[in-house]
């Protein structure tokens, strides 16, 4: 296997990139199972064109935030809630446009540091039993530990070779890496987290680039990038959220 990293870029950037879905640690779940309708009240849906590319989280009632290379034209993007399967109109999406995108201002491309962004909503979202904005994180607690249990969710590719995404949503458990250092040597900054499992075969991949981790109930963790999917020594990295409140607050006052 290839040790350059392979970017959990949404699915249909990469098939346009590379002409094969190369797989990315940050863009599909593997290794899990599909969740109940509607219970992962937070999770959001990215379409570009029309189609998901991306996941998001549902954080105040009009803003939702993903991963900033996800990043794409607010007047060619949508935001859809209370999704479950994409593939069929069950009758409880509430589908919006977005009227603004902020990246963060200090987003590197080339190696995934703060790799964060904000979408304000057309209209505040109406809460409900199947729509709630997630309990953000403390950033004053202390770090997560070693093994602590995560949950990631989306709808991204279900196996390492697959170029299809799943229609409904799922999730999988994981663990947190404390040493993420250990396992990407000069490529992990502070804003960066890792979650995955020792031996392998839990991970998110395509399609869940942008995407919630919640570990003891709060939004920790925004899928983002690694090597593969799902390979053992090599987890997922995520977005450390914790980071972010401030900025996250701040730009939601200013806007």
């Amino acid at each position: 296997m290839t040790l350059a990293p392979s970017c959990h870029l949404p699915l249909l950037l990469l098939l346009a990139v590379t002409g094969v879905a190369e797989s990315s640690e940050e863009d599909r779940i593997i290794g899990g199972s599909e969740v109940l309708p509607y219970s992962v009240r937070f999770q959001a849906s990215i379409l570009y064109l029309n189609s998901h590319f991306c996941g998001g989280a549902l954080i105040q009632p009009q803003w939702v935030a993903s991963a900033a290379h996800c990043w794409r034209p607010n007047y060619l993007i949508q935001v859809v809630l209370s999704e479950h399967n994409i593939n069929k109109v069950e009758g409880f999406e509430e589908v919006f446009n977005v009227s603004l995108i902020v990246r963060h201002y200090n987003y590197q491309s080339w190696t995934f540091d703060n790799d964060i962004m904000l979408l304000k909503l057309d209209r505040p979202a109406t809460v409900s039993d199947r729509v709630e904005p997630v309990t953000w994180p403390d950033p004053n607690a202390p770090p997560l530990q070693d093994l602590a249990r995560c949950t990631v969710s989306g709808w991204g590719v279900t196996s390492l070779y697959s170029y299809t995404l799943s229609p409904a949503l799922r999730s999988v458990d994981v663990d947190v890496f404390a040493n993420c250092w250990y396992y990407y040597y000069f490529k992990i900054s502070d804003n960066m987290m890792c979650a995955g499992s020792l031996f392998g075969g839990k991970d998110s991949c395509q399609g869940d680039s942008g995407g919630p981790l919640v570990c003891n109930g709060r939004f920790e963790g925004i899928v983002s990038w690694g090597i593969g999917c799902a390979y053992a020594y090599y987890p997922g990295v995520y977005t450390r959220v914790r980071n972010y409140v401030g900025w996250m607050n701040w730009v939601i006052q200013s806007n």
